[in-house]
C-alpha cells in the first residue's frame, strides 16, 4: 500500500462521488416510481371525474327537461307555457338551455345561448307531457357552475399529485443522503487507516464502525489482516535481536582467536583449531535454534489443524525417544486416555517431544518419567512429570523464556529455547503451558489445550 500518486484523489473526493452516486441513485429510482404512481392515478382520476361529469349533465339535461314539460303541462300548449323558471334553472346549474317546439321552432333560450360562452357540443333530450313529446330541450355547458367544477376538480387532483411527488422527491433526496453518508463514512474511515498503514503507522485500525454488515466484515478483516502484518514484523525484530544477541559472544571468540592465530600470539595448536571449531559448532545449533523458534512464533499462519487424539500423538513420541530414555538410564510411565483436539499433529508431536527432551536431560539416571494426558475440566490435558533436579521457585518463572538457562543447567547442553519453542506451540493452538516445580522433587509442566 502507498500514499497514493498524483493522479489519485483524495479520500473526501471519492467519498464524495460515492455518496453522490448513491444519493442521485435514490433520487432517480424514487422519481420514476413517483412518476409512474402519479401518471397512473392522474388517469384513472379523471377518467372518474369524466364519468362522474357525464352523468351530472345528463341527470341535469333530464330535469331542465322535465321542467320545460311541466311548463307545458300547466297550460297544456306552448304558447302561454312560462319557461323562465327553465331557463333560471339552467343558468343556476352552469349551463344555457333552449326549448323548442316539434316543429323545431326555438320558444325559449338563455341569453348566452349559441355563443362562445357554452364549452362542448351540446346535449337533447325530449321535453314530454303527458307520456307525448312536445318539444326538444337543447342544453349546452359554460365554464361556471356545474360545468367547470369538473375541471375544476382534475386540476386539483393533478396538483396534489405533483405535490405529493415534489415531497416524495424531497424525502428520497433527504432519505439518499442519509444513506450514502452512513455508507460512505465507514468507506472513508478504512480509506484513512489503509494510507496511514502506507505511510508506515502500523498501529493503525478501523476499530468498531456502525455500518452495515458488510463493510462491519470489511472493517474487522481489514483490522485482522493488519493484526497479522504487525505480528510477523514483530518476530522479523525478535529474531533479529535474537540473532545478535546469541551470537554475539562466539563470534567474539571465533575473531579474537583467529586474530590471535594471524598475529601468531598463539600457535594453531590441535587443542586452539578444536576450540575454535567448537564455536562454530555452537554457532550452527544456535543458528538451528533460532530457526526452530522463529517457525514456533509463527506456528499460527501455517498450521495444518485436523481432530487427532493427543494421547495417541503423546505415545508416537514417547516411542520415538525410547532409546534415548533406555541409554539414560530411565524409566517412563504412561498414563494416557484417549482426548480428541483439534491442532496440528506435527506441531503438537514436537511440544510433547520438547516437553520429553526436557525431562530426559535434568533427571539423573535411575529416575523416573510419567507422561499423563486425558480430558479435565472441560478441555485436553497432557503433563510430563519428572524426578529430576527441580527448579527453583524464583527462577521458575522463566523457564519459557527465550534462550533463558537456569542456575541447574551449566552442565547440559542446549540454548534455552525448547520449552520457549513449545510454549509458542501451545498458544498458537489456543492452550498454554504451566510448570510446578520444588528444588528436590522433580518438575511438571502441563499443557491444556480446548477438546475437539
Amino acid at each position: 500500500m502507498t500514499d497514493g500518486g498524483a493522479g489519485s484523489p483524495p479520500p473526501a473526493t471519492r467519498t464524495a462521488t460515492i455518496g453522490l452516486r448513491l444519493t442521485l441513485a435514490f433520487v432517480a429510482v424514487a422519481l420514476a416510481a413517483v412518476a409512474l404512481l402519479a401518471g397512473l392515478t392522474a388517469a384513472l382520476a379523471a377518467a372518474d371525474v369524466s364519468h362522474l361529469a357525464s352523468q351530472q349533465r345528463t341527470q341535469i339535461t333530464s330535469a331542465l327537461a322535465a321542467s320545460a314539460g311541466a311548463a307545458f303541462e300547466r297550460t297544456d300548449s306552448w304558447t302561454s307555457a312560462d319557461l323562465s323558471p327553465t331557463v333560471e334553472m339552467a343558468a343556476r346549474l352552469g349551463a344555457d338551455v333552449q326549448v323548442r317546439d316539434r316543429i323545431g321552432q326555438t320558444l325559449a333560450a338563455s341569453p348566452s345561448f349559441g355563443t362562445d360562452a357554452a364549452t362542448g357540443a351540446p346535449v337533447t333530450a325530449p321535453v314530454m307531457a303527458s307520456g307525448h313529446v312536445v318539444g326538444l330541450a337543447v342544453i349546452r355547458f359554460t365554464g361556471a357552475g356545474f360545468g367547470g367544477a369538473d375541471h375544476a376538480l382534475q386540476t386539483t387532483l393533478l396538483r396534489a399529485i405533483a405535490g405529493a411527488a415534489g415531497l416524495a422527491a424531497l424525502l428520497a433526496l433527504l432519505t439518499g443522503l442519509v444513506v450514502a453518508r452512513r455508507i460512505t463514512r465507514p468507506v472513508g474511515r478504512l480509506i484513512e487507516v489503509t494510507r496511514a498503514m502506507g505511510r508506515g503507522d502500523r498501529s493503525a485500525r478501523a476499530g468498531q464502525i456502525h455500518a452495515p454488515g458488510e463493510l462491519r466484515e470489511l472493517a474487522t478483516a481489514f483490522d485482522q489482516m493488519a493484526d497479522t502484518l504487525a505480528l510477523e514484523d514483530r518476530l522479523r525484530r525478535d529474531v533479529v535481536a535474537d540473532v545478535a544477541h546469541e551470537l554475539r559472544t562466539p563470534i567474539a571468540v571465533l575473531q579474537a582467536g583467529h586474530e590471535a592465530l594471524l598475529d601468531r600470539i598463539a600457535e594453531p595448536t590441535p587443542g586452539q583449531l578444536a576450540s575454535l571449531r567448537d564455536e562454530v559448532l555452537r554457532l550452527a545449533r544456535i543458528v538451528d535454534d533460532l530457526q526452530a523458534l522463529a517457525a514456533a512464533e509463527a506456528a499460527a499462519l501455517q498450521m495444518t489443524v485436523s481432530r487427532c487424539d493427543l494421547a495417541e500423538i503423546a505415545g508416537a513420541a514417547v516411542d520415538s525417544l525410547t532409546a534415548q530414555f533406555e541409554a539414560a538410564g530411565l524409566s517412563v510411565d504412561r498414563q494416557l486416555a484417549p482426548v480428541w483436539v483439534l491442532g496440528d499433529r506435527g506441531r503438537l508431536h514436537q511440544v510433547i517431544t520438547n516437553l520429553l527432551t526436557n525431562a530426559l536431560k535434568f533427571t539423573p539416571p535411575g529416575g523416573r518419567v510419567v507422561i499423563a494426558a486425558g480430558p479435565a475440566s472441560g478441555g485436553a490435558r497432557l503433563q510430563v512429570a519428572d524426578t529430576g533436579i527441580g527448579i527453583s521457585a524464583d527462577e521458575l518463572p522463566r523457564i519459557f523464556d527465550r534462550f533463558w538457562r537456569g542456575s541447574q543447567a551449566g552442565h547440559v547442553a542446549g540454548s534455552g529455547v525448547g520449552l520457549a519453542v513449545a510454549a509458542e506451540l501451545a498458544r498458537a493452538h489456543g492452550g498454554q503451558l504451566t510448570a510446578a516445580s520444588e528444588p528436590a522433587g522433580g518438575t511438571s509442566i502441563t499443557l491444556t489445550m480446548p477438546r475437539a
